[in-house]
């Protein structure tokens, strides 16, 4: 474990006025998001969707690290260069999804837990050597009646950490997701319940397991209202999710990338907005959004070569976006001014 790598790699990816994109998306789901715009899912074809976003002019300037996928870890630009290689050449940190994805957590209808332990420290290893500093493991909370269950917490918490501490071992920094999900009617006030019984439980899952917080990053959802529940203003969103982080979050951890969690473009920017206007915290408090960055470009590209351009300017128009919005600076009127 090189601790000074695992404190420099987790501060740069949450530098000031930067954000991480997640293009990690696996097949099966960037295959759906494609067969809706009628582009065929090639490997070739997701290639040239990721090279888009990673060869966008002046991409540096507002993203820190990228979550790559498997096959795109492996895979190069048009001029034979590796995608980790390309990005670190821009100081853009290249990381890598490493859990398999969410089962059926057994005798809890309608709750998962996500699997991926067997094995990881040899596939931490290989993602090393190809260029990988941080790796993401996405855990999934369900707010509905008796769930989440303490046992549906205890599992994937647990978990969270085991990969934590076998990430930092192979000197990879873990970004840290507790999703709580915005599915279902429930209110703001069961969400901030719910996210903040999840972070206490991940933090002393991470305690126990021995990872060092000056190296992590923690990717939660905010404390937002359900999907089809009584929708809270904007600036309740933020104030109950800072409450909920203040409340939870040990200032050892140097940064939060919020995720986008289902929420439209302009929402995600202008919770984000919110919640950096409320006055510095502890933490750096900034975005790593993949269908709230993505979007938007994918359907303006819709895999025509003669697209690329728009849809990265589309692309660039959301991090610049969200960049504003993670010091408190955007403002509604740049998302007709930086198209």
């Amino acid at each position: 474990m090189d601790i000074t790598l695992l404190r420099e790699t987790a501060n740069k990816m949450v530098a000031p006025g930067k954000g991480i994109l997640a293009a990690d998306e696996s097949h099966a789901t960037i295959g759906k998001r494609f067969a809706a715009l009628d582009i065929e899912a090639t490997e070739e074809n997701r290639r040239i969707y990721r090279q888009m976003f990673f060869c966008s002019p002046e991409i540096e300037n507002y993203i820190s690290g990228v979550i790559l996928f498997d096959e795109t870890i492996r895979q190069n630009t048009d001029d034979g260069i590796p995608f980790p290689s390309w990005l670190d050449s821009l100081g853009i940190v290249p990381g890598i999804k490493v859990d398999k994805g969410v089962k059926p957590l057994p005798g809890h209808p309608r709750e998962t837990v996500t699997e991926g332990l067997d094995g990881l420290r040899d596939r931490l290893a290989e993602y090393f050597e190809l260029g990988a500093r941080f790796a993401k493991w996405r855990a999934v909370l369900r707010i509905g009646n008796g769930m989440p269950s303490q046992a549906s917490i205890a599992a994937n918490t647990h978990a969270l950490a085991r990969y934590a501490a076998l990430c930092q071992e192979a000197s990879i920094v873990p970004i840290v997701e507790p999703e709580v999900l915005m599915d279902g009617d429930h209110d703001i006030e069961t969400c901030e319940m719910v996210t903040t019984e999840v972070l206490q439980c991940t933090f002393s899952q991470l305690q126990e397991q021995g990872v060092l917080l000056e190296g992590i990053v923690l990717k939660p959802s905010m404390v937002i209202h359900g999907s089809e529940g009584i929708a809270a203003g904007i600036d309740e969103v933020a104030r109950r999710t800072l409450q909920c982080l203040n409340q939870t979050v040990p200032a050892a951890v140097p940064g939060i990338a919020f995720l986008s969690g289902g929420q439209s473009d302009e929402q995600a920017t202008s919770h984000l907005d919110a919640i950096n206007r409320l006055g510095s915290q502890p933490w750096n408090l900034t975005f790593s959004y993949g269908r709230a960055l993505q979007m938007t470009a994918m359907k303006t590209w819709g895999g025509q070569p003669n697209a690329i351009e728009s849809a990265s300017q589309a692309f660039m128009k959301r991090a610049r976006c969200n960049s504003a919005a993670s010091s408190g600076t955007w403002e509604p009127s740049m998302e007709e001014a930086t198209a």
